[in-house]
């Protein structure tokens, strides 16, 4: 039997609008097994996973585990774990980190003030203070839910840190299973699919030079899926691939029909149009999936710049 993401390979679904949505990520470290859920189906403690996850509810915050790549022996809890934090929406762009021998600590965070931006919450309650080191590499290995991730994330984890990159983490759940690999780059917040080594590092060479790089690119986690196919159809018309560039600043309509508002940091602003349409055809969204249809796709009909919208000076 096919996997999930043989088929969408051999279909060419495309990848365009189908990252997961978060304006603000909160990643705890948490080694060893991961079960289908994992906040509530690992060695974390269950109550503070499902607490997390309603804290979470709302906010715009998305909470996963990470762990370091490679063998996960189950040897029960870790005394000292990785916290990070990472705000995606342009113009406040940030990544904190810090460290806790205690996972209930992060339920005294001010998740509504994470998810508008504000990172002072984090700093204050775990000690954080903005991450130094390399961008982040989360690639989705959790085969308890979807057996693509782990056959083929974890290779692809494992090779980019036996490469010698830096920052790379396996993490519980970023969607879109059937487009595995798939991976999260953070501060920016662009995730990936269908990866493969060489086109990761040229997305992370491109996040130390402040840019998008669009090979694979399933879309910027802090917009909806309108926003999102959007912002790739201008950054695609425009040539322009600095990443805090571009900002999504309307979304008018409901499905199946959007006119979405993308505007430059110079002014300039455009109006597109975007069509949500079935996917054909109908496939399951995993190998776990039992029924059949298939995802909705998001296609840009129009891309239209006003004349004079650019600011002068």
């Amino acid at each position: 039997m096919s996997t999930c993401s043989t088929v969408s390979r051999q279909l060419d679904e495309p990848l365009a609008a189908t990252a997961p949505v978060a304006t603000t990520w909160l990643l705890l470290e948490q080694p060893g097994p991961w079960g289908v859920k994992a906040l509530t189906a690992s060695h974390l403690d269950p109550a503070v996973g499902r607490a997390l996850e309603r804290a979470a509810q709302g906010t715009g915050v998305r909470v996963a585990l990470i762990r370091r790549p490679g063998r996960h022996p189950d040897r029960g809890t870790a005394p000292l774990r990785r916290v990070y934090a990472a705000h995606t929406v342009p113009g406040n762009v940030w990544l904190h980190s810090a460290m806790t021998a205690d996972p209930e600590q992060l339920l005294g965070l001010d998740f509504a003030a994470l998810g508008r931006g504000d990172h002072h919450t984090f700093d204050a309650v775990l000690q954080g203070a903005p991450h130094t080191g390399d961008p982040l590499t989360l690639v989705c290995t959790n085969g308890k839910r979807d057996r693509c991730c782990a056959l083929l994330g974890r290779p692809l984890a494992a090779e980019l840190a036996s490469s010698g990159v830096h920052g790379v983490w396996e993490v519980t759940h970023l969607g879109g299973h059937r487009f595995s690999p798939t991976l999260l780059v953070l501060p920016y917040g662009y995730a990936y699919g269908r990866a493969e080594a060489h086109t990761v590092k040229d997305a992370l060479h491109g996040v130390r030079e402040g840019r998008v790089v669009l090979e694979g690119c399933r879309g910027r986690t802090a917009w909806e899926r309108p926003g999102q196919a959007a912002e790739l159809a201008v950054r695609q018309a425009a040539g322009e691939y600095r990443a805090d560039a571009l900002s999504v600043v309307r979304t008018d309509g409901a499905a199946p029909r959007w006119e979405v508002t993308v505007a430059h940091a110079d002014g300039r602003r455009w109006h597109v149009t975007v069509v949500q349409g079935a996917g054909r055809p109908p496939q399951p969204e995993s190998c776990g999936a039992s029924v059949l249809g298939g995802p909705a796709r998001m296609d840009v009909v129009a891309v239209r710049e006003p004349a004079g919208t650019r600011l002068a000076g």
